[in-house]
């Protein structure tokens, strides 16, 4: 297979969101605009100051390749150290466990591109460079690149088997399969590296998202321990915070969070961390308090794309829909991922702007197959969008092929059980309801939909318990599921009675454009061939 190197990829150039949530400033670059065909991967298209930053790499590769011309290949087949600058900050960030700078990253790929192209039985630049392909296809939401990453992973055992002390390359290809949502494949990559080197600290990150991903949490808990066990600082603390977030330990994660914060020491580190103090927030039904961490995370580093789509998710529980419709555009101009549209979709939905619901969810079907062609297994989103805005049965079929696959998360679970209340087997679809919640740290959504179905099977009591607790954790969980929830809480007479005093859910906004009278959901372009779309019953919750 041709592996000739590429040009590095294109760092986002969209308009620059504003720091803080105003309503004014700048149009971001419409989403709508249609994206580079796989086959014609994007060029090096860098703003000012990234535009530097590659140009100081390409001088450093200048330099070394002078340093080196004169060595037989056969005698110096290793990259020699790179020159200061963004590769050797890239670098660093690697050997910390922590996400380097787009630009750095961008650098890195540059000055790896040119050295395997004059030294291609260098076995450990082939994959560290195809590594550096999977992340930039995480954070462009460009999954072209995890194409490359495999060529390049591969070529790198080519050269040098893993047998042979390679691992390098193996904990790459589990890196890649868990972002292709392959978490079976993952685990037997990084199971294999474990195996061979326990101590080798860089695997247990990739067993975590692999073991998360097929919901085996107590292994996930386990390789948390030996992680931290293995590597200090902020990663291993956030990963940490992570974990006691999943399990429901709202209180430690977030005094976890908030340590790694104080041991972050670069601002893509810190942003990380103060997204997570976010997403703490809103689990807790804090919108405002989520507001400014996702805010704080964007001052620190403007790259943090996912606390743009999560503040606008806060800005929409607090009512101002504009300022969140400005900041779900901007983060899907510079990063488009499926989930961030199926968002403003639904948005667009709850406020009655139904032609751009349609509109968002074409764009949802176009995003989705393109993520088919190259390997992304997205049958957890997929089923999610299937069961509220197209063919509830067809979602459950999807994700039952999900579950025999050992994809096991609460979140499948949650999608599953939600997909089969939906088609009508509400008897089947409360075994794994109850899972979701008992797996799922808690969640919002996971309860109430619990609640939904035990309402449907007729257990009034503890749906009114479950919907009860939903609402009082977060009541904004989002915005069609929460109205539904209220309106079923209502319609089985209030907030349970073992509610503490005091402690009645809040009631969420009412929508800035109620519809009047309601209408039924969109019609909605499926990504693949569905029913026509159905609008749902009184009082059943939407998706997620």
């Amino acid at each position: 297979m041709d592996v000739t190197p590429q040009q590095p990829p294109k760092c986002p150039d969209s308009t620059e969101p504003p720091l803080e949530p105003s309503g004014t400033g700048p149009a971001p670059r419409d989403p709508a605009s249609p994206a580079p065909a796989p086959a014609e991967l994007p060029r090096l298209s860098l703003r000012t100051t990234l535009r530097r930053a590659a140009m100081g790499a390409v001088a450093g590769a200048v330099l070394v390749t002078g340093a080196v011309v004169a060595v037989p290949e056969d005698k110096k087949k290793s990259a020699p150290p790179p020159a200061p600058g963004p590769v050797s900050r890239a670098l660093k960030a690697r050997d910390m466990g922590s996400p380097a700078s787009l630009s750095d990253l961008t650098a890195l790929i540059g000055d790896r591109q040119h050295w395997v192209g004059t030294h291609p039985t260098d076995a450990p630049s082939w994959a560290l460079l195809g590594t550096a392909y999977v992340e930039w296809g995480q954070r462009s939401a460009d999954a072209a690149y995890f194409g490359r990453a495999e060529q390049a992973l591969k070529r790198s055992l080519d050269v040098e088997p893993g047998e042979n002390g390679n691992t390098a390359a193996w904990v790459g290809l589990a890196t890649l399969a868990n972002a292709r949502h392959d978490f079976v494949t993952a685990k037997k990559w990084g199971e294999t590296v474990r195996a061979r080197q326990p101590k080798q600290w860089i695997v247990y990150p990739a067993l975590i998202d692999a073991y998360n991903g097929l919901g085996d949490y107590k292994s996930a808990k386990t390789a948390v321990e030996k992680f931290t066990a293995l590597h200090s600082g902020a990663p291993a603390l956030i990963r940490t915070a992570q974990s006691y977030r999943d399990r429901g330990r709202r209180e430690d994660a977030l005094a976890g969070a908030r340590a790694a914060l104080d041991r972050a020491t670069t601002p893509a580190q810190k942003a990380d961390c103060l997204h997570l103090l976010g997403e703490l927030a809103w689990e807790r039904g804090e919108p405002g308090e989520a507001v400014a961490q996702y805010s704080a995370a964007l001052r620190t580093d403007r790259a943090s794309h996912p606390s743009l789509a999560g503040r606008a998710r806060a800005l929409v529980a607090l009512g101002r829909t504009a300022e969140a419709e400005r900041d779900y555009k901007a983060a899907l101009a510079s990063l488009p991922r499926p989930e961030y549209m199926l968002d403003l979709g639904e948005l667009y939905e709850s406020l009655g702007r139904d032609e751009e619901a349609r509109s968002q969810y074409a764009q949802l079907g176009e995003a989705l197959a393109r993520d088919d062609g190259q390997g992304v297994d997205n049958a957890l989103l997929r089923g999610r969008f299937e069961t509220d805005h197209a063919d509830p049965a067809s979602a459950a079929k999807l994700l039952k092929a999900a579950w025999a696959r050992s994809h096991r998360s609460a979140a499948v679970a949650d999608a599953l059980g939600w997909a089969l209340h939906r088609s009508g087997d509400s008897s089947s679809a409360l075994k794994y309801a109850t899972q979701a919640v008992d797996t799922g740290g808690h969640n919002a959504a996971y309860v109430a939909h619990l609640g939904a179905i035990q309402q449907a099977l007729k257990d009034y009591g503890p749906a009114r318990r479950n919907l009860g607790e939903a609402l009082l954790t977060n009541p904004h969980f989002s915005p069609l599921e929460g109205p539904e929830a209220q309106k079923a809480l209502d319609s089985l007479g209030g907030p349970p009675a073992d509610l503490p005093q005091g402690k009645e859910p809040a009631r969420a906004p009412e929508p800035a454009a109620k519809p009047e009278p309601a209408k039924p959901r969109p019609a909605a372009p499926a990504p693949q061939q569905q029913a026509p779309a159905k609008a749902p019953a009184a009082h059943v919750l939407s998706s997620r």
